[in-house]
């Protein structure tokens, strides 16, 4: 056998290891009822969720998805959420199979197919997704490039991946803290893991690890303190090394699913002496600029389609395309109307944001325009609505401001399926 051939030792040691970790801490811990969870998943919030992936395209729900590394529950929420798809999940680990399984039969999900498959031997499947989704899963893979190649090649051409990857700086405490306990040599068994949580307690108050404890849910059980800290194989990605990883693979980012932490436009940064020079950087490095200059991101999620198609589904506010633009309301989006800033009508602000600048004031014209939002008209029919036939060129450049922003923002999102183009 040549060496181009020989199966790496390390890769499947770790790949085992990786295995048997997940049969002893199943994460996410298991969870037996998703009523909840089904319950937000109405039609409206489904085309919105479309729309993030394809904006330019006419919405559809039954389309096929892979749940690449699905845990215990990941797929079946994606078969909840999107009844009319074809969703296949695959893991590693029996134990989260057969998690995903008791809530396919409990759920009646005729519509989800569970196989326990590494990532790496996605090809077995023999299909291609429209969809397919790895969140938390790539960075624990003794060859992460090797499985996001595996799972470029059963993306459809015009497919689309959501990704979710560890960043390294805010996560600058938990590699101390899995230096610490690979010195001590401490293991996963539920004593040393109590220990250990106990011992966290007794951190400085100045510890990077502190802010995570205090606010991440990953640590309040044993198996989220086991996957933060005590994982066999762990990595993180900047965004430079994130956007290097997708060029690897043949693939490329679209946008971030919440972009606006990353966007010189948006929050503290859009009236920094240092404004002028980010945007005049490329993207890539003004992602990359943003990253350092926050400093405490922990994770990267991404949409990124193949290199040939990203273009596809560009979002744009050149040119006159963007008035035939239909927005659609982030779920997680409110409108508050209190204790407000001087000249400010309302504050709006998505819930899912963790940075306390991202958020987004607007005048009483730009609430008018707001309200009008309903999923239905397009931004030229919001613009007849509220000026009438009489609107003019200074008009229609505040208007279109003002919903660029509201997209940077991450307030909406456009079905672009109807647009020109132009």
């Amino acid at each position: 056998m040549t060496d181009a051939v020989r199966p790496n030792p390390d890769v499947s040691t770790t790949t085992k290891e990786v295995s048997d970790f997940y049969e002893r801490h199943p994460y996410p811990p298991p969870v037996d009822n998703l009523d909840r969870y089904d319950k937000r998943w109405t039609d409206e919030r489904r085309r919105t969720d479309y729309h993030l992936f394809w904006p330019s395209q006419s919405y559809r729900d039954d389309f096929t998805i892979l749940v690449a590394g699905c845990g215990t529950s990941q797929a079946a929420k994606y078969a909840l959420r999107w009844p009319k798809a074809r969703v296949t999940g695959i893991d590693v680990s029996a134990n989260s199979i057969q998690h995903t399984e008791a809530l396919k039969k409990k759920y009646k999900l005729n519509n989800l197919t569970v196989l326990k498959l590494p990532v790496e031997e996605a090809g077995k499947l023999s299909q291609q997704f429209d969809l397919i989704v790895s969140t938390g899963v790539l960075h624990h893979l003794p060859d992460p490039d090797s499985g996001l190649r595996s799972l470029r090649d059963v993306l459809l051409p015009h497919g689309a991946m959501q990704l979710m990857v560890y960043a390294p700086y805010g996560r600058a405490g938990v590699y101390l803290l899995q230096d610490y306990c690979r010195r001590l040599g401490i293991g996963t068994s539920s004593r040393e893991i109590q220990d250990l949580a106990t011992s966290l307690q007794a951190l400085p108050p100045d510890h990077p690890l502190v802010p995570l404890l205090q606010h991440a849910p990953d640590f309040n059980d044993e198996a989220g303190i086991a996957d933060a800290l005590l994982h066999p194989q762990d990595r993180a990605y900047s965004v430079p090394e994130f956007l290097n990883f997708l060029s690897m693979a043949d693939l490329k980012l679209g946008r971030w699913v919440r972009q606006a932490a990353y966007l010189p436009h948006c929050g503290a940064l859009a009236s920094s002496p240092h404004n002028a020079l980010l945007e005049r950087l490329p993207l890539a490095e003004q992602y990359a600029a943003i990253e350092d200059f926050r400093g405490t991101m922990v994770r990267h999620s991404a949409v990124v389609y193949p290199k040939d198609h990203a273009r596809d589904q560009v979002v744009s506010f050149t040119g006159s395309g963007w008035l035939d633009a239909i927005p659609l309301k982030q779920p997680d989006t409110i409108a508050v109307e209190e204790k407000l800033p001087p000249g400010s009508a309302a504050v709006l602000i998505n819930r899912s944001h963790t940075y306390t600048d991202i958020y987004l004031p607007i005048t009483q014209g730009q609430k008018a325009l707001y309200d009008q939002i309903d999923g239905k008209q397009s931004i030229r029919l919001i613009i007849e609505r509220i000026a009438g036939q009489t609107h003019n060129e200074v008009l229609h450049e505040n208007v279109r401001r003002f919903f660029e922003q509201l997209w940077r923002y991450d307030q909406i999102l456009l079905d672009n399926s109807k647009t020109s183009g132009c």
